[in-house]
């Protein structure tokens, strides 16, 4: 198979990620792989003829190939696809080259493994992109279907918002007319009519809106959300010191889920979104009358985020401009306005914009290998925390419908055409941004909640807190905070929280209530007198393994102790990812944007250098998920987790690898590489062992350096999306917590007994958000170890290997990994 990628429409981080994976893993496959440079237009201008084919020569700016270094001959096929020497041209955009080489008169270009080394790190699309009126016609389709016949091409990748994948769709279904009327015109030889009679055709969406349906997150998403949120919480602290008001304008002209998420996870007051707008006669006064509620308890500022394309229920626009002369006239508020414009678009990738465009890149490739005439074509998304395929042109049209249904000023329809993530975040703005006058619940129904962090602290922790404590409020229960664990129980370490005295939590890394790793069983008796004494009605915690651990021995003491016989939760926070059953932390995303920052200027020395190995050791205990996940985000060469260990034949492999990597490296211009290693990974081979080894064995190839990031993982502002889950999440322990309180209200005073479905952890599992009774969660857990016993990233070792050629690199019989089929 020859497959093309391109990406379309507007630029999103992460688009760069796609490409990569997918270069490397239709090679990995045996496929020649181009890139098409200017999305549709670059397909439709093809390759002037005194250009064609010259890219086609290998290894070199003069058309020559590389010679193949001593002990590499059995390489074969990845030296002929190793690099066509485009590389430095497309990331540097500058067109030519001193050698001769150049991209003028090129836009279909076959590249190689190393002409898209190191680009996942860079925002935006590095082939550029652009809006094709020409491709919206027939002449100019079928233009692009000969330009693509020429070369051999027979699928294409395409990475785009909703036009540009229903361009692609068009496409597809036109290919045999387009094939047979360059037939008739002698265009092509009926020997190219049947080799290209069918066209396989896969899209990826990259949109930093969030606004395709059937998919919980588009590429570049992730990214605009932390720069919205970098910038609001720079703004915050200007708000607080003047006591001033400022209102944002963020992107989405038809979507709000940046808007939305922005609120969410920054604590803002107000926000206007597109799919529910507010009641145009009374808006004002109701954004007014919230606002002053905030203002009369204290709050010193305000945020309001309007969506660029929100409007009230006459679909009549709604400007930031205009909503800062509300708030200035009305309130008498010193308000500012920010339009935070297309600094939304730029910057690097954040870490979830790597590592999902880095896995969807690799399902395409695999989607177009099993593609058929009969199959549909199909999106590549994501549901919670899994690669999923879906129709293509389902998901267009359902994300058309959105805008239908805002048209026709149906907004319940727009809202249930969304995501179900969408309207639970919606409904957690509210519940944790408004203040309200009466409590909701009847005084029968509310309860005494009490809150602890149990553990390492984690990002998320305080934006968890915040969100149950602001809930609490809003229904009528009584949240108290335990300060550090069980040892401040015991020490009557307790106190209520406010609504206002939680405000500023959301953006504060650690944990504003104390942590540690204390178990309840240090006195359990103690600890059952103190749930009595403070008269407990529910309880959750929020933290790692200790948390998990604990609730297992508060839910076994309740056949001694009465006081225990109460709804309990866990909401699993700790950046180690090791909770077992769940597939995701608090704090695990925020922990590996922190080490993606630090890679990231860990490889600018090590390629600096040209020629130097970094050994950086990560946390994470006797889990390897952050070194794991952290190695397919920056591109590191090799991985040492504890669940694998480290033995001296896979140091010698390691040492063979890196020895022949560097050696095919252009004279001059080798790559610094990362290698990531855990912790704990082993006891023997240390970090400084494994880089004296390196330095000892690397010669003249390479040299070899360490970095141990440490507790640096551990700290810094929260990510967007741990704060987003953290709110998500937690309100979901509320409602858990008040509807087991309530069954316990049905039973006798004096004889309650609490199910076993009353304790239990908050996990995601594929798909979807399920609750686990802790007893179950035992079964698969190694209490040893501190770890599931299953992990659903274990495969991703095997793919980290594969995206850097290590199989093909290692001899027969000395592989260290196979190439993971995904």
């Amino acid at each position: 198979m020859k497959l093309a990628v391109l990406t379309s429409g507007g630029d999103s981080a992460g688009m760069n990620a796609v490409v990569r994976a997918v270069v490397k893993t239709a090679i990995i496959k045996g496929c020649e792989t181009w890139i098409v440079r200017e999305g549709y237009e670059g397909l439709v201008r093809g390759n002037s003829e005194g250009h064609r084919h010259a890219h086609s020569t290998h290894n070199g700016d003069k058309g020559t190939v590389t010679p193949r270094a001593k002990g590499t001959e059995h390489l074969g096929d990845f030296v002929h696809n190793l690099r066509y020497g485009d590389g430095e041209l497309l990331k540097d955009g500058t067109g030519d080259h001193p050698g001769g080489r150049t991209l003028k008169g090129r836009y279909i270009v076959r590249v190689g493994w190393d002409d898209v080394r190191g680009w996942f790190s860079e925002g935006g699309t590095l082939i550029g992109t652009a809006r094709s009126t020409a491709f919206r016609t027939w002449e100019g389709r079928l233009t692009a279907a000969h330009n693509m016949i020429k070369e051999g091409i027979d699928a294409l990748v395409v990475c785009g918002g909703d036009g540009s994948l229903t361009g692609a769709d068009v496409f597809r279904a036109e290919w045999p007319k387009l094939v047979a009327e360059l037939r008739q015109q002698n265009k092509i030889t009926e020997e190219q009519a049947t080799n290209h009679a069918h066209l396989k055709i896969v899209g990826l969406v990259g949109s930093i809106d969030n606004d395709m349906s059937m998919t919980d997150l588009t590429i570049g998403a992730p990214t605009a959300l932390h720069r919205i949120c970098e910038s609001i919480d720079n703004i915050n602290s200007t708000a607080f010191s003047h006591s001033r008001a400022f209102v944002l304008e963020v992107m989405g002209r038809h979507c709000g889920w940046l808007a939305l998420m922005a609120g969410v996870s920054c604590g803002a007051d107000f926000i206007f979104i597109p799919e529910s707008p507010p009641n145009a006669d009374t808006w004002e006064d109701e954004m007014c009358q919230m606002i002053q509620r905030h203002r009369d308890v204290g709050k010193r500022k305000t945020i309001v985020i309007v969506a660029e394309g929100a409007h009230d229920s006459k679909l009549q626009p709604i400007r930031a401009e205009f909503v800062k002369d509300v708030l200035s006239d009305r309130l008498g508020l010193d308000t500012r306005v920010t339009t935070l414009g297309h600094t939304q678009r730029g910057g690097k990738p954040c870490a979830m914009d790597r590592i999902l465009p880095t896995l969807q890149g690799v399902e395409a490739v695999e989607a177009l290998l099993e593609s058929t005439p009969d199959t549909p074509s199909y999106m590549i998304g994501v549901r919670e925390n899994k690669i999923t395929r879906v129709p293509l042109m389902d998901a267009v049209k359902m994300t058309r419908e959105v805008a239908q249904a805002i048209s026709e000023k149906n907004f319940p329809k727009a809202m249930s055409l969304r995501d179900p993530e969408f309207s639970e975040s919606l409904e957690g703005f509210y519940a944790t941004s408004v203040l309200e006058t009466e409590p909701k619940l009847p005084h029968h129904l509310r309860m005494r909640v009490a809150i602890m962090h149990v553990g390492a602290p984690a990002g998320g922790m305080n934006a968890a807190t915040r969100a149950a404590v602001r809930y609490c409020i809003r229904q009528g229960h009584k949240p108290f905070a335990i300060h550090n664990g069980f040892v401040g129980l015991l020490d009557d370490n307790v106190h209520q929280l406010s609504w206002l005295g939680v405000d500023n939590w959301m953006t504060r890394g650690g944990s504003e209530l104390g942590t540690n790793r204390k178990l309840p069983d240090i006195d359990l008796g103690a600890v059952a007198a103190k749930f009595q004494h403070y008269n407990f009605h529910a309880f959750i915690m929020i933290g790692g393994f200790e948390a998990f651990s604990s609730l297992q021995i508060l839910e076994q003491g309740r056949k001694h102790y009465p006081a225990f016989n109460i709804p309990m939760v866990h909401l699993p926070a700790t950046i180690s990812n090791n909770v077992p059953l769940t597939e995701f932390s608090l704090g695990s995303d925020t922990s590996l944007n922190a080490l993606v920052d630090a890679c990231d200027a860990i490889k600018q020395s090590a390629s600096a250098s040209r020629n130097r190995v970094f050994v950086v050791e990560t946390q994470g205990g006797k889990c390897g998920y952050i070194a794991t996940m952290g190695a397919l985000a920056t591109g590191a060469c090799i991985v040492y987790t504890p669940e694998r260990g480290i033995d001296l034949d896979m140091l010698r492999n390691d040492v063979k690898y890196l020895k022949r990597r560097y050696a095919l490296d252009a004279k001059g211009k080798s790559e610094g590489r990362l290698v990531l290693r855990n912790e704990v990974a082993s006891q023997v081979y240390t970090t400084e062992v494994i880089t004296k080894m390196f330095k000892e064995e690397g010669g003249e190839l390479f040299d070899s350096r360490s970095a141990s990031l440490g507790h640096t993982l551990q700290g810094g502002i929260p990510s967007p999306m741990d704060r987003a889950r953290a709110v998500r999440l937690s309100l979901k322990c509320m409602a858990f917590l008040e509807r087991h309180h309530q069954e316990l209200l049905k039973q006798s005073a004096k004889s309650k007994q609490a199910s076993p479905e009353s304790a239990a952890v908050i996990t995601i599992q594929g798909t979807s958000v399920k609750w686990v009774q802790v007893q179950d969660i035992v079964e698969h857990a190694d209490m040893k170890n501190r770890r599931g016993k299953h992990s659903w990233w274990d495969n991703y070792r095997e793919l980290v290997e594969a995206l850097v050629a290590r199989p093909q690199i290692l001899a027969k019989g000395e592989k260290r990994g196979e190439v993971v089929s995904q």
